[in-house]
């Protein structure tokens, strides 16, 4: 079987393409109505207005793509090869050599492709845009018109040093960026319990893999007695970065991947729970076989019992896969996480068992 494209390739990507993305703006466009309603109750508290609220809503777009697009790819696959079906086009393409594999690897291809557009948006514009419509909406409601990318009062374990920073914010200058803490606290906790230091900085600037503090004065105590020492400038040696530290005021689920494993590493070099960061992080890497998998289940639904029945008809077995698949995986994946498995197994026993079942439904049709 030859696998370079050919017309009925091509033609059968385009109908499935055209009634994903249809399928793909009705469902967010009804969570765009939604979110905004959800934002009525906020408007006149500070500077926020309605201008305000659509622009928050607009800058969370990609990350409400993102997060439809499965959903709206096993729809808008069943509702395309539904209507191929429906107008015999499936059985004239059969008629003319077409096995059922080539068909499906046609489909398979447009929707990876949408995939991989997918992931791509959802570790770079997703990101972005979630960050600055929670910027604008700080600054808003605050009145603070340089809020973008400030956080305040942020607690970061490393090792047995405990920071405190009243607040935070991202700096420019001369093309770089870096993340500077103000008014900082750095508890350091002794071997035994004991309380054997508080640095108090005016700044601390994260430079490459260390942070700089400035005007320091460190209070060191010892068994009888306490000192106290006026530094200008400190190096602090440490592995805490700003992905770490946006993730205390960054929702979990709006971080990129690459954060999203430097907050597991952090949390498991300083013994911390990071099951909920290892639950974001493999359903990450498992989102394109999920979609793939979904949809190609479906597949078989296409030469059988969508040749008769309306949109109505499609449009609800693409619900129930999609509703029955992020149960069946939600369901696995708390499990997962009660019991201490392995997410990564928890993730991949779904969409494994969808393709077995698929694989014999679509035998079983093609007999």
């Amino acid at each position: 079987m030859k696998l370079r494209p050919r017309l009925h390739d091509l033609y059968v990507g385009q109908v499935v393409l055209v009634t994903v993305l249809l399928t793909w703006a009705v469902l967010v466009g009804l969570d765009m109505v939604m979110a905004l309603s959800g934002e009525v109750s906020d408007l006149g508290k500070g500077n926020y207005t309605f201008g305000h609220a659509v622009a928050w809503v607009a800058y969370t777009i990609p990350r409400r793509a993102y997060t439809m697009f499965p959903t709206a790819a096993v729809i808008g696959a069943l509702m395309g090869l539904g209507q191929l079906a429906a107008s015999s086009e499936l059985t004239a393409l059969r008629a003319l050599g077409l096995s059922r594999r080539r068909l499906s690897i046609s489909v398979a291809a447009t929707l990876a492709i949408l995939t991989g557009l997918m992931v791509i948006s959802g570790e770079t514009i997703g990101p972005w845009g979630q960050r600055h419509a929670d910027a604008l909406k700080i600054s808003a409601r605050s009145g603070d018109v340089v809020a973008l990318d400030r956080f305040f009062g942020m607690w970061a374990r490393e090792g047995n040093t405990f920071l405190y920073a009243q607040s935070g914010e991202q700096r420019d200058g001369e093309g770089k960026q870096w993340l500077q803490l103000n008014d900082v606290r750095l508890y350091e906790i002794a071997d035994d319990g004991r309380l054997a230091s508080i640095a108090q900085a005016a700044t601390a600037e994260h430079l490459g893999g260390y942070w700089l503090l400035k005007n320091v004065r460190r209070t060191t105590f010892h068994e009888r007695s306490v000192t106290q020492q006026q530094i200008l400038g400190e190096r602090w040696e440490s592995k805490l970065d700003a992905a770490v530290l946006a993730s205390g005021v960054t929702k979990v689920r709006n971080l990129p991947t690459r954060d999203l494993g430097q907050n597991i590493e952090y949390r498991r070099r300083n013994g911390l729970d990071a099951r909920e960061y290892e639950d974001l992080y493999w359903s990450r890497w498992f989102f394109p076989l999920n979609v793939l998998a979904l949809c190609l289940a479906a597949i078989p639904f296409a030469f059988g019992s969508l040749r008769s029945g309306g949109m109505g008809k499609r449009l609800f077995l693409g619900i129930v896969f999609a509703v029955g698949f992020w149960a069946l995986q939600t369901m696995f994946v708390r499990m997962a996480g009660a019991f201490h498995l392995d997410f990564r197994v928890a993730y991949a026993l779904p969409p494994i068992l969808l393709m077995v079942i698929s694989g014999l439904l679509f035998r079983r049709r093609s007999s």
